[in-house]
């Protein structure tokens, strides 16, 4: 069997670790973040909750992952983009006016 490199990414708002894993075939997104180590460094990190993508695109944890895969952590949102969006609009109003 060929091992291949596939990448696990997380990132905080001040830092991101971006973790090779050398994988056998058919290595699933839920494996490859438990070979990485990765919810041993950052136990905030709950597969249950935290969604997870393959090169930006949402995916389940048995995806399976294919040879240069870079599996992403994603953490949830702090505030609704759409609302931090009409405030920071309001604030360049003011500052206009």
């Amino acid at each position: 069997m060929v091992c291949s490199i596939i990448e696990v990414a997380y990132a905080q708002p001040d830092n991101q670790v971006i973790i090779e894993v050398s994988s056998m075939p058919c290595l699933t997104v839920q494996q490859a973040i438990e070979m990485s180590g990765i919810l041993q460094q950052y136990p905030e990190i709950d597969l249950a909750v935290n969604k997870v993508g393959v090169f930006g695109k949402l995916a389940s944890l048995d995806v399976e992952l294919t040879a240069g895969d870079r599996v992403e952590i994603y953490r949830p949102l702090v505030a609704d983009p759409k609302e931090a969006r009409r405030q920071r609009a309001a604030k360049a109003a003011e500052k206009k006016a």
